[in-house]
């Protein structure tokens, strides 16, 4: 059973636009109850990724339980002491990277419709998309499409793709263990406002759920 430390069931992925205030919009998120980052800035060199995801974790730190992740930069792991390592669709296969980190350290894979699941073996998560419409990503999967990804999928399946708030509940009640946010969240005006939004839904859900 592997050890590694599971994103929260709302995680937020960055924009990737560089943005000079990211640090504080996280803390501003964080503070409204948002504890799964994903750091995604593939226009930055190693060096100013590395930077930032320190930077990140400062602004973290005031919460014990969040989770920084990076995507696609297992080598730098381990020196920005991440929670987590995400692989997108062209990267090595977790089973290519899981011998160069700690057990602890949680490997991410994004997947989609139409991929052969065995491509997601090794993987301690995936983050599956697109479950709502999303410019350019293909047709959405709906709750159908995503309830027959976690059916196949060997662990735990986020959602990812044009979630907004109201869309929380569709996402879990197809298997999801939660959802992932670009744009709806830490690319939104107000990420404070958002993430509340988006954690009234998981409880919504979650009461919904109860006895």
């Amino acid at each position: 059973m592997s050890r590694a430390r599971l994103p929260p069931n709302l995680l937020a992925l960055t924009p990737g636009d560089g943005a000079p205030d990211l640090c504080a919009r996280v803390a501003h998120a964080a503070a409204a109850g948002l504890r799964g980052v994903l750091l995604r800035e593939p226009g930055l060199e190693d060096r100013a990724c590395l930077e930032l995801a320190r930077e990140l974790a400062r602004a973290l730190a005031p919460w014990p339980d969040a989770w920084l992740g990076l995507h696609d930069r297992p080598h730098l792991a381990l020196a920005a002491r991440a929670a987590g390592v995400h692989l997108g669709g062209a990267s090595l296969a977790p089973g290519d990277v899981r011998p160069w980190l700690d057990p602890a350290i949680a490997v991410g894979l994004s997947s989609h419709a139409g991929d052969d699941p065995a491509r997601w073996r090794g993987a301690d998560y995936l983050l599956h998309a697109p479950f709502g419409v999303v410019p350019g990503k293909g047709a959405p999967l709906g709750p159908a499409g995503l309830a027959a990804a976690v059916r196949a999928a060997p662990c735990p399946v986020w959602a990812l793709g044009g979630i907004a708030p109201e869309d929380v509940a569709a996402a879990l009640g197809a298997g999801a263990r939660g959802v992932a946010v670009l744009r709806g969240l830490l690319g939104s005006a107000d990420p404070a406002r958002a993430t509340r939004a988006y954690l009234a839904g998981l409880e919504g859900h979650s009461a919904s759920m109860r006895p």
